[in-house]
Formats: C-alpha cells, structure tokens, sequence
C-alpha cells in the first residue's frame, strides 16, 4: 500500500523525505543520498511500464494513474510516495483511491515563501509566479525528460490553495497535515509525530528509535545538505532553460524569509491573494 508524502511544490517535501528515508532505511538514521532512492516520486515513467499511452501527449498516462499504483502494490508491501499531485480526478480518472493508498502525511509551507523558491526552481519572476501559485489548472512536467524518451512525469498540481485543499478535506485515506515552519522550528518534536502517525495508521507496533530520530534531524541539516550539494551534486537538481548547468536545489532554505526578502508590493499581493489561507493556517 502506498503512503503517500504530499505537497504543492518547494513547500519543504523533499526534506521530509529525506528525514523519513534517513529514519526507515538506515540501520543508524545517517543520511546519504541512496537512502532517498527508497522514497520515489510518483509519477514515474517506469511505473507505466507495459502501458499503451501516447508519449506525444505528456497528460496520456493520467488514465492509467490507477493501474500504475494497482501493480506497484501487487506485493502488498508498504511503500512511501512523493508527489506534487492534487488530490482528486482529472478528465474523470482519479489519482489515487483508498484501495492503493493507506495514508499521506501533507507539509504545507507559507505561501509567501514558496514564491521565492518558485522562482528559483522554475527561472520565473514575480508576476509568472503569482500566475502560476493562482492559476487551478496548473501542471507540471518534466521538458527534458519528455524531449529525452517521451515521458513528462506530468503531474496536476492546480493552485497552492486547490492544492492544500483537495488533501486535507478528501475523507478516502488517514491525513496528518504539518507545516513546513515547525518542521523547521521543531524538527525532531515533528518527526517523531509524523513517524507516530505512521505507525498508528499502518497499525505497526515497532518501536520509535529516539537515537534514529536524532540522527536523522543532525545528519539533514540545510546547512549539511547545501554543502554536499556543492560539493557532490544532487539528483533531484533541475536543469536550467538556458544551457545545460543544473540550478542549486538547496537553495535559501532557513534563510527563505519573506519579510526580508519581499518588496512591498509583492507582499501585499501575496497577503490579499491568500488572506483566508494565510489566517487559517496561523501565517498572519
């Protein structure tokens, strides 16, 4: 069965991930980077292996989002997923269903600093990505792959607020919703909830390893991950529009603070675009 690790994009997904892979896929919870190997994405193009999609059509293989997850859980084994998708259906076919899905833990992360990594990620300025953050019928997918082999990695995101929302309010799997600032502020408190969570809805009664935990939070830390980028690379890294240089992954991190970074243009913007969400989510 899948647990599923979701997110609008840059809202602090790839580090939970990074956390939880550190956590169950290492015997001392030290991070290196195979570890995330455990924790794929999904979609992924060899999991519509044997599929008759049109590879021409980067949004072909969303009528197969099912069955795709249908054959990787053939073998009833708990497997954790990362994905960018909102929770529902397009053109009709659903993204998932209770039959192939246990759980979701969801990392939500200030609007106002998602922006900033948006732009980074994605080579946008401020009103591309105020665009794109609004915009309810927003994809992503992956240009070089799909020029490469004819697979995109297409996944519907919507909005930020679409997206957030169609996951906390979908009543088929168990949801734990955290935000990405107190993952931040209070990473080993977190963790432990999250992994807590994973254990009462998968009804495990393995022991939390508080020395794992511990592990996994010193051995994650943005400045350690920012460095072994410069020094190693990272997988995950995109590739720049122009030329073929990869831009940083680990890019502000901690120091991603929109009140310091923002004009205050782009601020009230922000503010009155997403003033509900803002309240809700105690970002006021």
């Amino acid at each position: 069965m899948i647990f599923w690790i979701s997110s609008y994009p840059k809202s602090g997904n790839t580090w939970l991930r990074i956390l939880l892979a550190s956590y169950y896929y290492t015997n001392d919870g030290i991070y290196n980077e195979n570890v995330l190997k455990n924790i794929d994405q999904f979609p992924q193009k060899k999991y519509f292996s044997g599929f008759n999609y049109n590879p021409k059509v980067p949004t072909d293989t969303i009528k197969f989002w099912i069955k795709a997850q249908e054959k990787i859980n053939q073998d009833k084994k708990l497997r954790f997923f990362k994905t960018h998708n909102a929770f529902g259906a397009l053109n009709n076919f659903d993204f998932t269903n209770k039959e192939n899905s246990i759980g979701c833990i969801y990392i939500v992360r200030d609007p106002r600093n998602v922006i900033t990594s948006l732009k980074n990620f994605y080579e946008m300025n401020n009103d591309q990505a105020i665009k794109w953050m609004t915009n309810k019928n927003q994809y992503i997918y992956d240009v070089h792959k799909f020029e490469k082999d004819g697979f995109s990695d297409f996944q519907f995101i919507s909005s930020w607020e679409t997206n957030f929302e169609s996951w906390k309010i979908q009543k088929k799997i168990p949801i734990k919703i955290i935000r990405y600032e107190d993952l931040l502020n209070e990473t080993y408190a977190v963790l432990n909830d999250v992994i807590d969570f994973i254990h009462q809805t998968i009804n495990s009664k393995d022991k939390i390893f508080k020395d794992k935990i511990k592990n996994a939070v010193s051995s994650t830390l943005f400045s350690k991950l920012k460095e072994k980028e410069q020094q190693e690379g990272f997988s995950e890294a995109p590739r720049s529009k122009v030329g073929d240089k990869k831009i940083p992954f680990f890019n502000l991190g901690p120091k991603n603070n929109w009140k310091k970074i923002l004009d205050q243009d782009l601020k009230d913007k922000l503010n009155n675009i997403f003033e509900k969400k803002l309240e809700e989510l105690s970002y006021k």
